[in-house]
């Protein structure tokens, strides 16, 4: 595994993506050092994957401005794209539970030689099988992940293993072949206190070989660049002065039909009138359902 390579910073500005179903996410801001770990905190469906998947060169951004690694998006993708690594990401990269950790590991070191266009001296000789598996073994050293400690060593399969054995095998998957930035997804899914913990030390310890780390869950570290796809919740005086301007706003506009309507109204019971504009959807109303629309199509992100 290359560890000499600088990781990368990353700076995005506004930055969002707009799909066919509405907005994934938007207005992001990001201002990560090489080697940081920054952590994407947001809830199901607030576009957390999206932006993972975009910061990877995996998913075009429509909005706003960005660079990995010195490489503007969306104009550079493709190099960025070459210069990153995701894991651990439901429906995009996902390990597969009748495969062993050896034939991963395998797997993930062909494809390395592959698209380093290294293909065409296979079979291998003594001296690249060496490579290989120094390559392997600097992987798991830097996950911590011992093959004797499961049930059959390398020949354990995905399905038995526990859900933070199979993170640490994603990741030791995703570094490999040391890209400047690894993206992670729901990396606290489905685990204890002490196994969240376990995992983020994980990702600080990629950081220290070099990488830059973006990874997605539920609950950030406090040492990480924290990064929210979800407003923050409002603090007690912000929505203390809402319910305030809502409530003047609505006392308004009870009284505003009263004071326009004209002299010569017609009787109330025969459904003209000031009560008929109650019924129309204003401006807000109609942009507040079309988001919420927009949201709902998307899915899970």
């Amino acid at each position: 595994m290359n560890t000499t390579r600088q990781g990368a910073a990353v700076d995005a500005r506004g930055i969002g993506v707009e799909g066919p179903r509405g907005w994934a996410f938007r207005g992001i801001d990001i201002s990560a050092e090489p080697g940081a770990l920054i952590a994407v905190q947001g809830s199901s469906g607030s576009g957390r994957t999206c932006l993972l998947l975009a910061l990877t060169g995996r998913m075009r951004i429509t909005e706003g401005e960005a660079t990995v690694a010195g490489l503007p998006l969306p104009k550079r993708i493709g190099t960025v794209r070459g210069r990153t690594a995701i894991a651990h990401v439901p429906g995009v990269v996902e390990l597969e539970p009748a495969l062993t950790v050896g034939e991963h590991l395998k797997e993930q070191a062909l494809l390395g030689h592959r698209f380093q266009g290294l293909g065409a001296s296979l079979p291998w000789g003594r001296r690249q099988k060496e490579a290989t598996r120094a390559r392997v073994d600097a992987a798991l050293a830097a996950v911590r992940l011992d093959p004797a400690s499961l049930v059959k060593g390398l020949r354990t399969a995905v399905r038995d293993l526990e859900r933070i054995e199979a993170l640490r095998l994603s990741v030791a998957l995703g570094i490999m072949h040391g890209p400047q930035l690894l993206a992670v997804d729901d990396v606290d899914l489905k685990l204890s206190a002490a196994e969240r913990a376990e995992a983020w030390q994980l990702l600080r310890d990629v950081t220290r070989t070099g990488i830059t780390v973006v990874a997605a869950g539920s609950e950030a570290p406090a040492d990480a660049v924290l990064v929210r796809t979800t407003p923050a919740p409002a603090t007690a005086d912000t929505t203390a002065a809402t319910a305030a301007e809502a409530t003047a706003t609505k006392a308004t506009a009870t009284k505003a039909p009263a004071a326009q309507a004209p002299a010569t109204k017609a009787p109330a019971n025969d459904g003209s009138g000031a009560d008929s504009g109650d019924d129309t959807p204003t401006d807000t109303d109609t942009d507040e359902k079309e988001a919420a629309d927009a949201f709902a199509e998307t899915g899970r992100a």
